[in-house]
């Protein structure tokens, strides 16, 4: 009998990790990064543990289950960029797609999308639909609603911006079925705090999305643009699985809704995970990269992940190579040294 075990990684990939049979640990300990790679036998992982617990641990650090039952890698994407919505730059359809389809290949498992992340015509369900439909078993598409349904919806009027009213909800969950090509949405965001609706109650809102769930057409529930006491309001009200606010390493305002959340099981998904930092931020964060030979945006995600581990990441890009870096982020490991020089 060979003294290997096959251990499969994620699923939706086909690497496989070698695990010793009954060898406890046989030289020196690997640092983490290097018990990532396929193949490396995990006895040589640490010697205070087991060596499959070893690798399982590693393992577990690079996912989370949202809401319990769906087991996501931490790096995930961001569509919106995708679109240039509400302005910006995109890349082309073909590029799109191609880079949805790199994603998937590279491991994300974890798609953030909206139906209104859509301008002229090029829509981010659509292009998600196209590359990636028959979806992976294992992929989680994760969509938001709010104040707006469309995307030109941003052009109208606040006091036409019907979007957290209970037909609106409706539509805004039917459209983005519809435009994903699903029969049910795994995650659902209820997005507040909209420009002209930042005295919007939640509960009803939250109410209407719980019906639906109850229908069958929404999975788990999430919040997103909230300040803690609503955070709080919401998890009276409904199962929350998940946060999606502001948050970086120069913005730190919600640490303690991070900790709320990883005391309670709940995923916290940062947007806009890099940029926007200050001079000495930039200073720190170039200084640890040039140790790991990376890109400063790199250790602003690693940061994020050493952060907390309900922390979840959905950097977008429409650049196959910044897609790249983003997602080997995962892996850099920062030393108390680097977290030190970062603050």
């Amino acid at each position: 009998m060979s003294p290997w075990v096959q251990i499969p990684h994620p699923p939706h990939r086909s690497e496989t990790w070698q695990v010793k049979r009954g060898v406890p640990g046989d030289g020196a300990p690997l640092s983490r990064a290097a018990c990532l790679a396929p193949g490396r036998p995990v006895s040589q992982c640490g010697q205070s543990e087991s060596p499959i617990r070893s690798r399982l641990a590693a393992m577990d650090s690079r996912r989370w289950s949202l809401g319990g039952d769906l087991g996501v890698a931490r790096v995930g994407y961001g569509a919106m960029k995708l679109t240039g919505w509400p302005r910006g730059e995109r890349p082309d359809r073909d590029a799109a797609v191609a880079l949805l389809r790199r994603a998937v290949r590279l491991g994300v498992n974890h798609v953030d999308t909206s139906n209104y992340y859509a301008r002229d015509g090029v829509s981010a369900n659509e292009l998600i639909r196209t590359a990636l439909h028959p979806y992976p078993d294992d992929l989680v598409i994760v969509t938001k609603v709010g104040a707006l349904v469309e995307g030109p919806d941003i052009a109208l009027p606040v006091t036409d911006q019907r979007g957290l009213t209970p037909d609106g909800l409706r539509r805004g969950v039917e459209a983005n079925l519809k435009s994903l090509g699903l029969d049910r949405l795994e995650v659902v965001n209820l997005r507040m705090g909209d420009r002209g609706h930042e005295d919007a109650p939640l509960e009803a809102p939250l109410e209407t999305l719980m019906g639906m769930r109850e229908e069958g057409l929404i999975r788990h529930i999430g919040v997103s643009n909230v300040t803690f006491e609503q955070f709080t309001r919401a998890r009276a009200l409904a199962p929350i699985s998940c946060v999606q606010n502001a948050y970086n390493i120069a913005r730190r305002d919600d640490d303690a809704l991070v900790d709320a959340c990883a005391a309670a099981g709940i995923a916290y998904v940062p947007f806009f995970p890099v940029g926007g930092f200050q001079p000495l931020t930039t200073e720190r964060l170039e200084a640890v990269a040039a140790r790991h030979h990376v890109t400063a945006p790199q250790v602003a995600l690693a940061w994020l992940l050493a952060r907390s581990p309900n922390i979840l990441l959905i950097p977008g890009t429409g650049s196959l190579a910044h897609l790249e870096e983003n997602i080997a982020a995962g892996a850099l490991q920062l030393s108390a040294e680097d977290l030190a020089t970062l603050g």
